[in-house]
Formats: C-alpha cells, sequence, structure tokens
C-alpha cells in the first residue's frame, strides 16, 4: 500500500497534473487549471497545435511536447524520467478529462508504479455535463464511451450493455452516429435517449425522445459534431444465460480483446482466461499453437 500526499513534498519533487481543458466555451477553463499550466516545466499534449491555441489564448508560454495514442511508449518514458529528475509535467488531451477516452491512463499507471505523485485537477467533462441535463436517471450511471469500430464488436458489446440497468453513457463520432443508433434500436430495444452535440460551444443541441424518433431524426438531418449519448437503463434485469463470447472461439475471443480493447496478446489470453475459466497455458496453447 502506498499512501499519496499529494502536497506534502510540492516543490521538492516531480509531480504529474491532470489538467482537464474546455470541451468547447473556453470560459470553462479554471484558474487554477490556468496557473497549473504556467507553472509546470513542460506541458504534455494529444495534439500540440490544439494546445498551442490554448495557451496563446490564455498567455501560458510553458513548452508543449507531444503525448499521444501513438507515441506513448516512448514519450511516456521520456516523461517519466523528467518527473522523477524533479520536474512538474501537466498532461492535457485535446478537450475534456485526460485518461477519459483521451490519452494517459498508461502514463498514470507508469508514474504509480514509480511512486510518482499524480495530482488531478476537476474540470471540463461531456458525459457528466450531458448526464445532468438529460433528464434521463443520473444515478447510479455507467460510463462506457466510444464503442468498437468493428460491427461484430459494436455488437458484443451491446448486448452486455443491453443487461444494464443503469442509465449509461456513450461517445460517438458524427460519421458512425447512424450505424449506432440503428444498431442500438435493434439491440436495446425502443427506450429513452438523448443524444447531446457540440456540448458548452454556440449550436450546443439536446435531442430528447426515443431511439425510435433518434434514428428517424439522423436519416433525415446533416448530422455534424461529437455527440454524447445518454441511454434509459434496463427495466428488467435480465437474467444472463449466455455469455457474451460463448459463440466465439478461444482464437476469435482472444482477437476480440487485441482489436478492440487495444490488449496484447498476453494481455488478451489473461483475459479470456478469466472468462472461461481455463487456465492461460491451455488458452495460449489454443491461440498460438492449435491450428
Amino acid at each position: 500500500m502506498w499512501q499519496q500526499k499529494s502536497f506534502e513534498k510540492e516543490g521538492a519533487e516531480g509531480a504529474l497534473y491532470l489538467v482537464p481543458t474546455p470541451i468547447g466555451n473556453l470560459e470553462d477553463m479554471s484558474f487554477r487549471a490556468i496557473r497549473i499550466m504556467k507553472e509546470a516545466d513542460l506541458i504534455a499534449a494529444e495534439d500540440t497545435r490544439n494546445t498551442k491555441k490554448l495557451c496563446n489564448y490564455f498567455e501560458i508560454d510553458t513548452p508543449v511536447i507531444s503525448y499521444h495514442e501513438h507515441n506513448k511508449v516512448t514519450s511516456g518514458k521520456q516523461l517519466l524520467d523528467k518527473i522523477k529528475s524533479g520536474q512538474v509535467i501537466a498532461l492535457v488531451s485535446d478537450a475534456g478529462m485526460p485518461t477519459i477516452s483521451d490519452p494517459g491512463y498508461e502514463l498514470v499507471q507508469e508514474a504509480l508504479a514509480e511512486h510518482v505523485t499524480v495530482i488531478p485537477l476537476p474540470g471540463a467533462n461531456a458525459a457528466l455535463t450531458a448526464l445532468i441535463a438529460s433528464g434521463i436517471a443520473t444515478q447510479p450511471f455507467y460510463f462506457y464511451g466510444f464503442l468498437s469500430r468493428s460491427s461484430k464488436g459494436k455488437k458484443i458489446e451491446l448486448e452486455t450493455l443491453k443487461k444494464i440497468t443503469s442509465t449509461f453513457i456513450l461517445y460517438e463520432s458524427p460519421h458512425r452516429l447512424k450505424d449506432t443508433l440503428q444498431s442500438l434500436l435493434e439491440i436495446l430495444g425502443n427506450r429513452k435517449i438523448v443524444l447531446c452535440r457540440e456540448l458548452t460551444k454556440k449550436y450546443e443541441e439536446f435531442i430528447r425522445g426515443s431511439i425510435d424518433e433518434a434514428v428517424r431524426w439522423a436519416n433525415t438531418t446533416e448530422i455534424r459534431g461529437e455527440f454524447c449519448l445518454i441511454i434509459e437503463g434496463s427495466e428488467i434485469q435480465e437474467e444472463e444465460t449466455v455469455k457474451w463470447w460463448e459463440p466465439l472461439s478461444i482464437n476469435e475471443h482472444v482477437e476480440f480483446y487485441i482489436n478492440n480493447k487495444n490488449m496484447t496478446s498476453k494481455e488478451a489470453i489473461k483475459e479470456t482466461s478469466k472468462d472461461r475459466e481455463l487456465a492461460k497455458r491451455d488458452v495460449y496453447n489454443a491461440y498460438h499453437i492449435e491450428p
């Protein structure tokens, strides 16, 4: 067990700050977030171009370096080395909370493994902003984020979400919205949904109704903006008689985790063995050895 006292050694040791940025309206940037970004030795950003625009607006002249999904292994090690040498790093994503459907989770894990102080700041978040104005039960709720891009992966995920009695939250891009809404209708049935787009921006919009109505709306409208979907939970807790993975072979089960959950083969084999209550060696042999 490690008990972190976040500010006990402030100024004497390095630290990793997780700094939320506005999801649309720049006025949602907090005074504290601006101060931390100004005082940090470096800002690690998902997209340096977007972050530099934000920095210019708030007159933040701290150097900005890249940390994103494609360089997180090498960049993460470099950032961790800098923190351990005494530097303060502010991690930001393009919009909203770092690590929530954005890069940063692996860096936090690696930092904590080294007993590096990780300090979160409160701030803008699309999921909670949408939820509280949705009119659908706000608690309990389940945040899922983006569904799989593959049709098979999306179907498997929705079959699991179908059984949840809590309100649940999805993110979706404009070019995949129609397909996702159709999948929701086919698998979940017709229940309440709220489509939230362009949150905090000039064209913020809430489309409230049923999934069937949302499908018809999407098929007759030019879809623009990033969406947050608030979906009513199941009224009846279904007894799970069939596991989501039962139709899959062991190979397909492992591949699902690799392709849809960004796991390594080792991690995927471990999760598959847990799901199926099999020895990891048996799953490994089925995946790597058996034809």
